[in-house]
């Protein structure tokens, strides 16, 4: 068996191939035999003649090779432990036969280097560019003596029948070795890379490589990689080993000492074959699947600078600097607290107070459970009928707050109840998904794929940037405190209650409760989000955006309106559709004409439907009949008589909300916007401020007035909502571009050298929201004395 394997062997390998009848055996002994005797007489003129040359440094060899003829080039060089020099290799050639190259291999102490001239370089779609002139610079191997010289050997050969003219030199690379805070100038192109080493200094333990440019393109690629060889430098392979990411403008890497046991680290520029990865042009595709395009000239000027990053002593100022502003928050609003207790005496004398005892005591033993929402209406219907109550020009708080008390505290509890459920099952996947970005990129170093802002983004443990996670604390400090006075008020209102029961808005926490929480799970999704920001997991930073939205607008209807506000599965069930046109814009959505047309007949016809519904008091009922009641409503108020609206206050409102809806639908139609998220949210937002304006404009009317607290948190949230809103706008990164276009946006820390303008913005806008909630919690105080039959509805 060995014998008939090993003849095998020596067949395939033979000049001329066996024919298929010779078998293994003495017939293909006398085979090989006579195969080897033809050619070797064959290759009698055509003698193998290998030159080795002793070659020196700086000195351009210009050469001639051929088929027969190889040439071996030795070179010698004294490294120190101390001191590293790099030893770059550059070859060109001075004719193009494609179908022979030349190769160059680089034999040096632990590694081989090869390549093959004229150089073919791959892009997409299996383009190829070929290059000419090739520069590589070799690795440094490390020594452990104080000093050595080692040898290395450039062999050059080819198997072109045709002699082909070639330069070689080999240079010393001066400043290879990267200086602390000192800025290196360089050229790269895609057949010339460039790397340069850095060594970690004492006391430093973390530090930023940051790679500029002053042109947007050629598209470049840069690297950190440790120190070993070979050094993946080429575009086809530099992202096999350590950290890399495209860049155009700006590059920046952030490095820990802990992630190198050699304490140093390689930092590589690569230029690449072509811009599709940065968003450049497209070119053309080649005519033929073998065809060659010229390259053209991709040479990039760029320069490297290492700087020592931001030490632990920062890290524990950010965090304390985050803790202290939201505490302060508490103390304050326990200070305010303290100054204006609630005391039953000023609801009531303490004849008044012992009358209500017993009721009290009565209602308290009251179940909930035994009273359900759809056992009873307590619109006494023989005194009045509905439609009679909810149409009538001039109507008050008494007319839609007639339902029992406890019916609809059961009622608004479900929001709570709700929302909790939801976040519970929203959040777990999201954190598992988040938890997998951040592995696979602390895995593959691929950081495209999170757009974080490289120049401010500060590691801790194996989060990539622990400032803008941290910023979101303040989301959820301050969301449980709304909480917390939403429970104060809460038991201040329920053991006051007897003394007015008709008296000021009615009093539900429900939706309040609701608030709270979303703001709290806007801080952890946001975070969760701000783990590995992208365009896939962006909805996870807006959807219990459109959450608050939604319950505000809500609350401010259900004021007035507590009798007929939307139930909280109808209330969660439009926020879901919500959130799903939210991730199917954000996927489908980019240039989409179907979607946006779509979308835009939903938006339109929801406005119209909502304001027919607000218009009439939830009186215009959604079936069969509604076509033949709109002519009706034509023919009668439009055609017959010609009358004005009966309702001229909610008539205003809605011609400016249909006014404002129709135009942004028609923005969106035209302009297509890519973040279809934010366009969804300032739709949100839009409506949201249009209402609370009209809220506060018809109060004034109604000859209400404005306490003093709600007044200082209106003005206070209007100005934090202004600065919080600029620092929004600054737009550090953007997954609407590439990573390396969204780079050139990327800016240097502006506060405590750990926030950057995207934390500030996560400050201010937390705190912007929960002075939003104190507004919607204390607008109303000062009806609280005021009967309800006397508290217009708007």
């Amino acid at each position: 068996m060995v014998l008939r394997s090993y003849w095998k062997c020596r067949l395939k390998s033979s000049c001329f191939p066996a024919p298929r009848w010779i078998r293994p055996g003495l017939a293909a002994l006398f085979w090989f035999c006579v195969t080897q005797l033809v050619c070797g007489a064959g290759a009698l003129g055509e003698t193998k003649s290998v030159t080795q040359k002793d070659a020196e440094f700086d000195v351009t060899y210009n050469d001639t090779v051929k088929s027969y003829n190889q040439t071996i080039y030795a070179f010698n060089h004294t490294i120190s432990r101390n001191k590293t020099e790099g030893v770059r290799v550059t070859v060109d050639v001075m004719q193009q036969h494609l179908e022979s190259p030349i190769l160059f291999v680089i034999r040096q102490k632990q590694a081989v280097m090869s390549f093959q001239v004229p150089l073919i370089l791959r892009g997409l779609y299996q383009r190829k560019y070929p290059y000419k002139h090739v520069g590589r610079t070799l690795c440094q191997p490390p020594t452990r003596a104080a000093s050595e010289t080692q040898y290395f050997f450039v062999d050059v050969s080819t198997l072109s029948s045709q002699e082909t003219n070639f330069q070689l030199r080999v240079s010393r690379v001066e400043s290879f070795t990267l200086q602390t805070d000192r800025k290196f100038s360089f050229t790269a192109s895609p057949s010339q890379p460039q790397f340069f080493k850095y060594v970690f200094p004492d006391g430093v333990d973390t530090v930023i490589v940051k790679v500029n440019s002053d042109v947007n393109f050629p598209c470049s690629v840069m690297s950190v990689q440790d120190i070993q060889c070979p050094v993946y430098d080429l575009d086809n392979n530099v992202a096999f080993i350590g950290m890399y990411q495209t860049m155009t403008k700006k590059g920046a890497i952030t490095v820990q000492r802990k992630d190198f046991p050699s304490n140093s680290f390689y930092v590589v520029v690569v230029v690449k074959t072509e811009d599709e990865a940065c968003g450049g042009p497209l070119r053309f595709y080649p005519l033929q699947p073998d065809e060659l395009i010229d390259a053209g000239n991709r040479t990039k000027d760029l320069d490297v600078v290492v700087s020592p990053a931001i030490n632990s002593e920062k890290y524990v100022i950010g965090m304390l600097f985050c803790l202290g502003i939201f505490l302060s928050f508490y103390v304050l609003t326990l200070l305010v607290a303290c100054k204006t207790p609630a005391s039953p005496y000023e609801y009531g004398s303490f004849g008044e107070l012992e009358r209500s005892l017993d009721s009290v005591a009565r209602s308290r033993q009251e179940s909930l459970s035994s009273v359900e929402e759809d056992d009873y209406d307590t619109l006494e219907d023989i005194d009045s009928d509905k439609n009679i109550v909810r149409t009538k020009k001039y109507l008050c708080v008494s007319d839609l707050a007639r339902k029992d008390k406890r019916i609809l505290s059961k009622k608004y509890q479900i929001y709570f109840w709700n929302i909790a459920t939801i976040a519970v099952f929203y959040a777990l996947p999201v954190i598992q998904l988040v938890i997998t970005y951040q592995t696979v990129v602390n895995v593959t170093g691929n950081q495209d794929i999170c757009y974080y802002n490289f120049l401010c983004a500060h590691p801790l443990g194996a989060l990539s940037a622990f400032n803008n996670i941290l910023s979101n604390l303040g989301y959820v400090m301050l969301g449980l405190l709304f909480l917390l006075i939403v429970f104060k008020r809460d038991v201040t209102h329920s053991r006051l209650y007897f003394f007015h029961p008709e008296c000021g808005i009615p009093k539900h926490f429900g939706v309040y409760y609701a608030m709270g929480t979303a703001l709290m799970m806007e801080g952890l999704l946001s975070a969760c989000y701000h783990v590995c920001p992208n365009y896939t997991n962006f909805q996870f930073d807006t959807s219990f955006m459109y959450m608050i939205a939604g319950l505000c607008m809500l609350k401010l209807y259900q004021k007035r309106h507590p009798d007929i506000n939307a139930s909280a599965y109808t209330a969660y069930a439009c926020l879901a559709a919500v959130i799903f046109f939210s991730v199917r814009g954000v996927v489908f959505g980019r240039g989409n004409t179907v979607f946006w047309i779509v979308f835009s007949v939903i938006h339109i016809l929801a406005t119209l439907l909502l304001s027919t519904q607000l218009y009439y008091m939830g009186r215009w009922r959604l079936d069969a009949g509604i076509m033949r009641r709109i002519v009706y409503v034509i023919y009668t108020d439009c055609i017959r008589q010609c009358s004005g609206p009966m309702y001229i206050d909610r008539m205003v409102l809605l011609v400016m909300g249909n006014i404002v809806n129709w135009s942004l639908a028609a923005y969106g139609l035209i302009e297509r916007p890519n973040d279809f998220a934010s366009y969804l949210l300032a739709i949100a937002i839009c409506n949201l401020l249009l209402y609370f304006a009209f809220y506060i404009i018809m109060k004034l009317r109604s000859g209400e007035r404005i306490k003093c607290l709600p007044v200082v948190c209106i003005l206070f949230t209007a100005v934090v909502w202004g600065f919080a809103l600029y620092f929004f706008f600054q737009g550090l990164s953007t997954w609407q571009k590439t990573p390396a276009e969204s780079r050139e946006h990327n800016r240097d820390c502006i506060l405590l050298s750990f926030f950057d303008d995207h934390d500030i913005w996560h400050f201010l806008s937390s705190i912007a929201m929960f002075g939003s909630f104190l507004v919607l919690l204390t607008m109303d105080d000062d009806l609280d004395t005021v009967q309800r039959d006397k508290i217009y509805v708007f």
